[in-house]
């Protein structure tokens, strides 16, 4: 057997490829202008072409569906064979990128649109491949569009030969192709896979100097916006609706075939696919039907959990993320051992129909139910301890799911937290931004996604980047990271690690598109600082001993010599309370870092268990005031959140100074509004506005919400919050120590 396909006879394999062939040009459809009228074969009004992927949904490309006025638009097709040329107009319900418009030689990648029928017609329906076209290697491609030759609108279909990639991130990867000619119109046609039977994506673009040109893959649908709310109904996330309803069609139409029409189920048969080296066409069918039954994932990381739950699946998921459980299942076939394809598809089919709901429609127990039996039926087809493993896997999964009824969607359930307490444990976004000290405007920076249990993986790095432009390069990676860590009405919190030079940076400010909200607004952004254990009391860089370690300020290393925190450290120099105090004899020892350490975590505890209370530290009455130094600092309560208003890193030298003192003094919880070097203002309001934000009965897990709130209703305009513009808030929880934190350094 070949890989992902079995041989067949010569002849049946030609008589499939005819087949293929008429399958995908009675699904490809041209688009043009809204005036077009009754003027359907008048090139002056026809724009590109594209193709029918769900009943009522056109996908082609955004400079096609954009090419004309506004969002509207006329798709023309042909119903059947012979029936003659047909239109329904349309509207562009999205289009990727957001908010983009034509630059000069090309339209910004992926160049996708999805176009909504405005009446209900009878049409055919392509074959999306659930496998991202980065699989795809080397070999031939077909592809299908409308031009015009000799002045009229034709067809054309032909081959394509895959030269490889464009693109310098592994979520905007373009497939290079040549060894054909690419006239004018189509772009937005369907791109093929030939062996397996299946449409793998979309031509974007045409070369001006050779003969080819590009096209997007299928899996950059996934890059659609996600709902910002709960998902209530499948119809609220745009990529589900229209990947289920594929997933529906095609499995209705392998139900109750037209005897005259070849479907696509059959014709890959016929062409030897073997998806997945385990399941038969059919058999593909029936199974994605059966999940597009289902509600969707509750989000795409539940998904990346359920995958990373396989004992059997090893392997990283591709990129862009999956989101729904087409894409799962395909992230399965490159990495499925053979002798274990059919009990990996079937375990994932297990954990789809055991899943928690986004929402629960009257038809999912039946859904559930359907699917189950479906997997038992295939699962004769393996030995009986893995029929016994996936019978146990079940019952365990359903006996653990949280209970749902009809109409339930999370936002409403126990687990959901709210006002008064946490809430449940969720995936985060890391960036890690490190100046580089030979060039002070230029950083390199790390995008993770932070597990609810604190393992972080790296999605991407890059070197030497202009800070200025730090926005624009982390746009793409950023995206892909809330992608896999958000869920409906609940975005990540991003997480910004940096210097604390660096800390007065405005992320919550950055948009990641031309019309995307603030980082701020959109999610909670709280930020770390990673070189906290480097400073002195002054702001400045310890020593570095030959033991590895930082001298500590008026020290000489973490545990050597007699520093100024031999001298003022114990009871005598600052008031001990609680655990803190028992702490203090390893200062008087020398160990400093240890006392120092316990005492962060004392501090983050006792916030997020009892009331806190708010200090403002540089300011007395509208007059500035230095941060006091650290060991003053020590001795305030373990319930207190210090607060800066004065602060000017742009603008003052002391105030990076007064920074270091709070994050050397065992702080992981602190407020500053960020002033940039503008004069100096009246202050009262912004700290009473700290002040009752702060103080209350609740602790500190409330803060980074209420930080997002208040940007929130600051960009709504509502005077009441003027007074936190530039607010940020440092949120440094010590328990979860930065990646790569206690490796030891080598010298180059």
């Amino acid at each position: 057997m070949m890989h992902g396909r079995a041989p067949g006879a010569p002849g049946a394999h030609d008589a499939a490829r005819r087949a293929l062939r008429g399958l995908v040009m009675a699904a490809t459809v041209r688009i043009h202008r809204p005036d077009a009228g009754y003027a359907l074969d008048e090139p002056g009004t026809f724009l590109g072409s594209g193709y029918f992927v769900a009943p009522s949904w056109v996908l082609t490309c955004a400079h096609v569906a954009r090419g004309g006025e506004g969002d509207e638009v006329v798709v023309v097709y042909e119903p059947a064979p012979g029936r003659g040329m047909s239109a329904v107009s349309g509207h562009v319900a999205a289009a990727l990128p957001e908010g983009a418009g034509p630059v000069p030689g090309s339209w910004p990648a992926p160049d996708l649109a999805l176009v909504r029928l405005s009446e209900p017609v009878d049409h055919e329906c392509v074959y999306l491949s659930e496998r991202p076209a980065a699989y795809f290697g080397e070999g031939k491609v077909l592809y299908a569009g409308w031009t015009v030759v000799d002045g009229r609108l034709s067809m054309l279909d032909g081959t394509l030969t895959v030269q490889g990639t464009i693109g310098g991130w592994t979520t905007d990867v373009q497939m290079r192709l040549g060894d054909n000619d690419l006239p004018d119109g189509v772009s937005g046609g369907p791109v093929i896979d030939p062996e397996r039977g299946e449409v793998i994506g979309v031509l974007k673009s045409r070369s001006d100097h050779a003969r080819g040109g590009t096209s997007t893959g299928l899996e950059q649908l996934r890059t659609l916006p996600a709902p910002s709310g709960e998902l209530k109904t499948e119809a609220d996330d745009l990529y589900q609706a229209v990947v289920h309803a594929h997933d529906r069609y095609h499995r209705d139409r392998q139900r109750h075939p037209d005897a005259r029409r070849h479907t696509w189920a059959d014709v890959q048969g016929q062409l030897g696919a073997r998806p997945g080296r385990t399941l038969s066409p059919d058999e593909r069918v029936q199974l994605l039907g059966r999940l597009a039954d289902l509600p969707p994932p509750a989000s795409t990381r539940s998904l990346l959990d359920i995958l990373d739950s396989l004992s059997d699946f090893e392997a990283p998921a591709p990129l862009p993320a999956p989101r729904g459980w087409r894409d799962g299942l395909g992230a399965l076939y490159e990495y499925a051992r053979d002798d274990g394809a059919l009990y990996l598809v079937l375990d994932y089919a297990v954990h789809a129909m055991t899943a928690d709901r986004p929402f629960l429609a009257s038809s999912t127990p039946a859904a559930e139910e359907a699917l189950w039996a479906g997997v038992r039926q295939a699962a004769q087809r393996l030995g009986p301890g893995r029929r016994t493993a996936l019978v146990e896997r079940r019952k365990a999964r359903l006996e653990a799911r949280r209970p749902t009824r009809v109409g339930d969607h999370p936002g409403t359930g126990a687990n959901a937290g709210g006002p008064g307490g946490a809430a449940t444990a969720q995936s985060s976004v890391l960036v890690e931004i490190v100046r580089r000290g030979w060039e002070p405007d230029r950083c390199d920076w790390s995008v993770f996604v932070v597990s609810a249990d604190g393992e972080a993986k790296r999605l991407e790095e890059v070197q030497r980047v202009p800070l200025a432009d730090l926005a624009t390069h982390l746009s793409a990676p950023l995206k892909e990271a809330f992608r896999q860590c958000d869920t409906p009405g609940r975005p990540a919190v991003l997480q910004v690690a940096t210097e604390h030079s660096l800390l007065a940076l405005d992320v919550d400010e950055w948009r990641l598109g031309p019309e995307e909200e603030r980082l701020g607004t959109q999610r909670p952004v709280v930020l770390r600082c990673s070189d906290r254990d480097q400073l002195t009391e002054n702001g400045e860089y310890g020593e570095y001993s030959e033991n590895g370690n930082y001298a500590e300020y008026g020290g000489q290393g973490a545990h050597g010599g007699r520093g100024d925190h031999g001298e003022r450290g114990g009871a005598g120099g600052r008031r001990e309370t609680g655990a803190v105090g028992a702490q203090s004899a390893a200062a008087l020892n020398g160990d400093y870092r240890l006392d120092i350490d316990e005492e962060r975590r004392a501090r983050w505890r006792w916030l997020h268990a009892h009331p806190v209370t708010a200090a403002v530290l540089d300011c007395d009455d509208g007059l500035r005031k230095p941060v006091p130094p650290v060991e003053e600092l020590r001795g305030l309560s373990h319930g207190t959140v210090p607060v800066l208003c004065r602060l000017d890193t742009q603008g003052r030298e002391g105030d990076a100074e007064g920074l270091a003192r709070l994050v050397r003094g065992g702080f992981g919880v602190a407020l500053w509004r960020r002033r940039h070097g503008l004069p100096e203002a009246v202050c009262g309001e912004f700290h009473r506005g700290t002040l009752d934000q702060i103080a209350g009965p609740i602790g500190a897990h409330r803060l980074p919400e209420a930080v997002r709130d208040l940007r929130f209703k600051l960009r709504s305009g509502r005077p009441e919050t003027f007074w936190a513009h530039g607010i940020a808030l440092l949120y440094d929880d010590p328990h979860q120590p930065l990646p790569g934190t206690g490796d030891l350094l080598e010298a180059p």
